[in-house]
């Protein structure tokens, strides 16, 4: 459970806010003045603070300075009726996460709260990998930590690596199929660098509306553009000193490769509406699935860019390549699963581990440790037998990989004909059922998780655009997002 300290004397805010965190499951403790927070840091841990501005005894920014002295890791936000672009600068450079402005939005405070929790979690979950030799020395373990896995020689080419780098304030390259691990390779290198006390922000350069991208990297002013509202605090500012991973950089467009190279370059940003420079200090991490060297020579990537990233480069690779981990992901990932469901006992049956050792892995990793958490939830009597994986087995797998169009297509119809009688029992138990909505939500949702959340890929896997996904996905969550204002 995620553990969140208010700080603010006014008790009828502390009361909605209290009850608001608590009813989405988040652990809360409420303090009324800075001095009282103060104390109760020392003797608590939390992932996220909220604290206001204007208190009696000290106001927020002098709280949030003594925060910072005690508690390097936790995000802070401030809450404040001021928002004006000298608090929000004052804020930041002082290391707050981010500011809002009251009143606020439940969505906006939704928005900003479980972004900060993603950042905090990135930052205290620790990622191990094994040493690559015995007089080296491994971080000590705890329950929150995640753990890189394979004994394979690719594997303990890739743990040397990432040891030798790690603490070289160098950019650094990751490349790689989807699913191979390229975020965990990434924060293994924060974890293990001179900044691991310092933010960690991972921007999925796919995610993000090529309109709103540079808003995002860079901030913008009030006012800068229709719908600007208030200063908005950029990645690149928030990271400074910290190590920002650019995920899917290849999906960055040529503008906005120039704009980075820009600040890559002379280590300044400026946001939007702004013509003044900010310094930052920045260590970047990108990480692609695309072939780059063949993205410059179509020109759709910049050379210059290119090699400024390509300082060190780290090539993750694919499941099917490094085969003889298989059986060690599967323990890892059992073990792991066993405990989050409280299945103790389960394990997988001699067939089982023969059906995934035989298996392709088109997804890599991400698909083996879905595959056995499906296994685990579902399994009974605590054997995970090879019918109860839900993948092909070798000789299905490979007719599959060999069919072509025309052949993948009739399959589809025939796999439809069979699903179709449930479909429509649906909608005669239910005639307000909108069969074409719930089917058109699984196939996004599924389609998000086999491409990792890459929109463009989802939207070509799907067929259709990127916009128009965009559109569905907005059209999917809009219910949440209208909620009224929080005083």
């Amino acid at each position: 459970m995620d553990k969140i300290l208010l700080i603010d004397d006014d008790e009828g805010l502390i009361h909605f806010l209290s009850r608001f965190f608590q009813r989405k499951g988040y652990g809360v403790t409420a303090c009324a003045s800075g001095r009282q927070a103060i104390e109760t840091i020392g003797q608590q841990d939390f992932d996220l603070i909220l604290l206001d501005y204007k208190m009696p005894d000290f106001n927020g920014l002098d709280t949030l300075s003594e925060i910072r002295a005690i508690e390097v890791k936790t995000p802070v936000i401030l809450m404040t009726a001021y928002g004006t672009t000298n608090l929000a600068i004052e804020a930041m450079k002082r290391g707050a996460y981010d500011y809002l402005v009251k009143p606020f939005e439940k969505k906006d405070l939704t928005r900003i709260v479980s972004e900060a929790l993603q950042v905090s979690r990135q930052m205290k979950q620790i990622v191990l990998f094994p040493a690559p030799s015995a007089d080296q020395q491994q971080p000590a373990d705890n329950r929150d930590s995640l753990q890189m896995i394979g004994s394979s020689r690719q594997m303990q080419e890739i743990y040397k690596l990432i040891g030798q780098v790690a603490e070289k304030d160098v950019p650094v390259l990751i490349t790689g199929e989807s699913g191979t691990g390229k975020e965990l390779a990434a924060r293994a290198i924060y974890h293990h660098s001179r900044r691991r006390e310092k933010p960690f922000i991972a921007v999925n350069c796919a995610a993000i509306p090529e309109s709103l991208f540079e808003s995002e990297l860079f901030g913008h002013e009030r006012g800068a553009f229709t719908g600007a509202e208030r200063t908005h605090i950029g990645k690149f500012e928030r990271c400074h000193k910290g190590t920002l991973f650019l995920d899917e950089i290849g999906e960055m467009s040529p503008p906005l490769q120039a704009k980075l190279l820009r600040a890559l370059q002379t280590g300044e940003i400026e946001r939007l509406g702004s013509g003044q420079p900010i310094t930052v200090d920045v260590r970047i991490i990108a990480a692609t699935n695309k072939d780059l060297e063949a993205e410059v020579r179509a020109g759709r990537f910049r050379e210059d860019l290119y090699w400024r990233l390509k300082v060190i480069s780290l090539e993750l690779p694919a499941l099917r390549h490094r085969k003889q981990d298989i059986s060690e992901l599967v323990k890892y990932f059992l073990a792991r699963f066993a405990e989050e469901y409280d299945r103790p006992g389960c394990y997988v049956s001699e067939s089982a581990l023969r059906k995934l050792n035989d298996y392709f892995w088109p997804g890599n990793v991400r698909e083996l440790e879905n595959c056995v958490r499906r296994a685990v939830l579902l399994c009974t009597g605590g054997v995970i037998s090879e019918g109860s994986l839900l993948i092909p087995n070798a000789e299905a797998d490979a007719a599959l990989q060999n069919m072509n169009r025309e052949q993948l297509i009739e399959r589809l119809k025939e796999k439809l004909e069979e699903i179709l009688p449930d479909i429509f029992r649906i909608s005669e138990q239910d005639i307000h059922a909108n069969i074409i909505e719930i089917v058109e939500e699984t196939l996004i949702r599924k389609a998000l998780e086999e491409c990792g959340n890459n929109q463009v890929k989802a939207a070509e896997m799907l067929g259709i655009s990127r916009n128009t996904l965009r559109h569905r996905i907005k059209k999917q969550t809009q219910k949440e997002n209208q909620e009224p204002k929080a005083e």
